[in-house]
């Protein structure tokens, strides 16, 4: 399909393996060197509710847009947008992003709503469109491979003082099935079943499940009851029983990202509102996540979590290097 626009033509075609250095070519600079694409664009062309598309002027690449089908197929989440920088400022984007919704209406005339994550302060002509349906705080931080140890030491110190009446579960699969299963712990942490992952945001619907398995994801859980089973394999720390609603954590498989050589990333996404369950899921997330990154690496740790929890998060990171992607994640969405 092709275009017209400020420039000669844009050409919209579906992106290949073959495309890879082309579309990270358009990407330098991006999210202050932590760009997920450059880990995950193979990766997402072996995702069979995926499509990826490039938007070319004169043969070359000048712009990339993806979106996943998700929720039993009734939602598609965009992702990954990219415009080379001589293009930036000429309403590209907006192409883009005309293009794959009209591709939504004509291939895939099921979906109803659209769903993104964004940096704070949108647009307003964003706005008009899609509404804010929940965010969350974000914190990063750097621990350079010459302070790794020594700062988790700190990090330990600071929770060792936390009640220990509440256990902590690494879920398998079926734990997790459960909670999924689970309204009362879906409701609880949940509002509206909303559950963001690494950026992508997706309802506790049982046709998500599959996808967040493949990621490989650390599931923490704080329980206050025998809402999931206890068969799971224990965390040796537990956090203070004072609240009842229960804590989770999701931890990605820390990957590597263009900042720097042996540098790699780790997201914490949390979903409950207890200080304690907060701080001791952090530091635990972080133990397995440098335990599964290869030996000498640095890790950017970026913590997503109830606004509510800024300032003890704050507290526990005191000390360390602080690195800045963004303060605020919106989840937004559009009914089409």
């Amino acid at each position: 399909m092709s275009v017209e626009t400020s420039v000669p033509q844009i050409d919209f075609v579906p992106a290949t393996a073959e495309d890879y250095e082309e579309v990270m070519s358009i990407s330098g600079g991006i999210y202050n060197g932590l760009d997920y694409l450059p880990f995950r664009y193979h990766k997402w062309l072996e995702e069979p509710y995926r499509r990826m598309f490039l938007g070319k002027c004169e043969g070359k690449v000048v712009g990339f847009e993806s979106f996943i089908l998700v929720d039993d197929g009734t939602t598609a989440v965009v992702e990954g947008l990219r415009i080379a920088p001589s293009m930036r400022g000429r309403g590209l984007a907006g192409l883009i992003q005309r293009f794959c919704l009209d591709t939504l209406h004509s291939d895939h005339p099921e979906v109803k709503t659209i769903r993104l994550t964004r940096i704070e302060n949108p647009p307003a002509a964003m706005l008009t469109k899609y509404k804010v349906i929940n965010s969350k705080a974000v914190m990063s931080v750097f621990l350079p491979t010459d302070q790794l140890e020594m700062k988790l030491k700190l990090l330990e110190s600071r929770i060792n003082n936390l009640d220990s009446s509440k256990d902590l579960s690494v879920l398998k699969p079926k734990e997790i099935l459960r909670f999924f299963e689970e309204s009362k712990a879906r409701q609880q942490l949940l509002p509206g079943g909303l559950l963001v992952q690494g950026w992508l945001p997706l309802t506790t619907h049982k046709s998500n499940l599959n996808l967040l398995l493949k990621r490989q994801i650390v599931w923490i859980y704080s329980h206050p009851g025998d809402l999931i089973s206890t068969a799971s394999p224990k965390v040796t720390t537990s956090c203070d029983g004072a609240y009842q609603e229960g804590f989770l954590s999701l931890g990605t498989p820390p990957y590597p990202v263009p900042f720097a050589e042996g540098v790699h990333r780790l997201d914490i996404d949390m979903f409950g509102n207890d200080p304690s369950c907060a701080m001791v899921h952090v530091v635990e997330q972080l133990k397995i996540g440098v335990q599964a990154s290869p030996a000498g690496s640095g890790i950017i740790c970026v913590l997503y979590s109830d606004e509510s929890l800024r300032t003890e998060l704050g507290q526990l990171c005191e000390g360390l290097t602080p690195f800045q992607i963004a303060r605020e994640q919106m989840i937004m969405e559009m009914e089409i």
